[in-house]
């Protein structure tokens, strides 16, 4: 035999063992490169040699402390390198994911967003991925945003067969596993993944996903943030250029228009009632009243929307109100009857008259537009301990479905084409809507078995 130590063939030993471990992976080769480095030591440098016999009994210790020195440094070798690759897959993940925040941040839209989804996740999974981006109303676009072989990012339109599930965590298809991206109950947009990669997914693969998956859920909710600011600010900006351009045509028309009503006041009182020009110059001073109003009604409601109209809300008697409606109503309806129902007791309620007074107004002079003129017009008042309520009931064709969610919007009229609503612009309704509410009540419609319509508006019995 060579003349070796052996003192030498433990360290050579120990260092092949070190050695393999370290040019390995596992703990497998460690164990069985340090057993069969044991019987080689024990065949060729111990007594005697050649065989797997041993003379002295002390070598059993030898062979155990090596045995026992060669696995720990196998094992800890081994613990060292896995330590190492996950030390290299979170850098990894943290890099990737560092660059695609980054990216998500600098987006400017939906489609952006996704392209950077796609990428970073083909990249990630080593496969192609694809994304479909949801619109407002949790509808899937019609495009596919798709990762190719080569790296590149293509557009197609979608087929039947692709569009994406809308419910659960995850749909899976024969070829694709969807990964839906959600915030706030929505979906924004999904994920298409190959199926054969969402089975042989690795831990940290997996971990990822999930982190780019949050990442671009956290981007498009900014995205829809964002974008919902500025509509609100361009939205803002149209009703305050729209309110001042109201406010200024209506004080440049008031004054004229008073002039014409005088006019024809005075004409008509020269007249006689048979004179075709008495005809004439009532039709002028009915369409300038009617005009005169409609400049009220939006001088009121621009005062309104701006919160520059102050309250004086006092204590009133609802019947005196009603009555004040009534003499006003007189006066444009002269041939209609309008019935009021109205409980024996006194009811006080806490309101700005002259406000009330015009919502009943309004709500008297759209029910006698829309109600023939030997039907009944309505006025009934019910209370108890908290709100006194008004309704104003007609019996015209009733209220269409179309047209119940959109009454109290501004400019919006109806789309029956009876022509006893020529003359509505929509801002009626609208004011009704913007008194009753400044005055902490709340206004509904609703139609009447048998035909007609009611507006029912509701104010507190207690002043704030």
């Amino acid at each position: 035999m060579l003349d070796f130590h052996e003192t030498n063939v433990v360290v050579v030993f120990i260092f092949s063992v070190l050695l393999i471990s370290r040019m390995t992976r596992g703990y497998a080769y460690g164990i069985c490169s340090s057993v069969i480095s044991l019987l080689l030591f024990n065949w060729f440098f111990t007594k005697p040699y050649y065989t797997l016999k041993v003379n002295d009994l002390t070598y059993f210790i030898t062979f155990a402390i090596m045995t026992f020195t060669s696995i720990m440094t196998s094992a800890l070798t081994t613990k060292e390198k896995q330590a190492a690759a996950e030390a290299y897959e979170r850098e990894y993940e943290s890099n990737a994911l560092y660059q695609m925040t980054n990216r998500l941040t600098d987006a400017e839209d939906a489609s952006e967003i996704a392209e950077i989804i796609v990428k970073t996740s083909s990249d990630v999974l080593n496969c192609n991925t694809a994304c479909i981006c949801f619109d407002e109303n949790g509808v899937p676009e019609k495009t596919l945003i798709q990762h190719k072989s080569d790296g590149t990012l293509v557009r197609r339109e979608l087929t039947p067969a692709e569009e994406p599930g809308r419910n659960g965590p995850a749909d899976t298809s024969d070829s694709e596993c969807q990964y839906p991206i959600y915030a706030k109950n929505m979906v924004l947009a999904v994920l298409l993944v190959p199926r054969d990669t969402c089975s042989t997914m690795s831990a940290s693969q997996t971990r990822m996903l999930h982190s780019i998956i949050e990442s671009a859920a956290l981007a498009l909710e900014r995205l829809r943030s964002l974008q919902a600011q500025a509509k609100s600010r361009e939205e803002a900006t149209q009703e305050r250029y729209r309110s001042n351009l109201l406010r200024a045509i209506s004080h440049d028309i008031r004054t004229p228009l008073s002039g014409i009503m005088g006019t024809s006041e005075m004409l008509m009182d020269k007249l006689k009632e048979e004179d075709p020009n008495y005809v004439l110059a009532e039709d002028i001073y009915q369409d300038a009243e009617w005009l005169h109003n409609l400049v009220e009604n939006i001088l009121n409601l621009t005062k309104l929307r701006d919160g520059k109209l102050v309250l004086d809300k006092q204590p009133e008697a609802i019947e005196e109100v009603i009555g004040a409606a009534l003499m006003v109503m007189e006066k444009r309806i002269p041939d209609r009857v309008i019935d009021v129902d109205i409980p024996d007791e006194v009811i006080m309620v806490p309101m700005d008259a002259k406000l009330i007074s015009q919502v009943l107004v309004n709500l008297l002079d759209n029910a006698s537009k829309h109600t023939p003129k030997d039907r009944e017009i309505l006025i009934s008042v019910k209370t108890d301990n908290e709100k006194a309520s008004i309704a104003v009931a007609d019996r015209g064709t009733g209220i269409s479905e179309q047209d119940m969610p959109h009454l109290f919007q501004m400019f919006y009229t109806t789309r029956s084409k009876d022509s006893d609503t020529r003359h509505g612009v929509g801002l009626g309704l609208a004011i009704c809507q913007s008194i009753v509410e400044a005055h902490k009540g709340t206004i509904s419609a609703q139609n009447r078995s048998g035909g007609g319509a009611v507006f029912t508006f509701t104010l507190p019995l207690e002043s704030d």
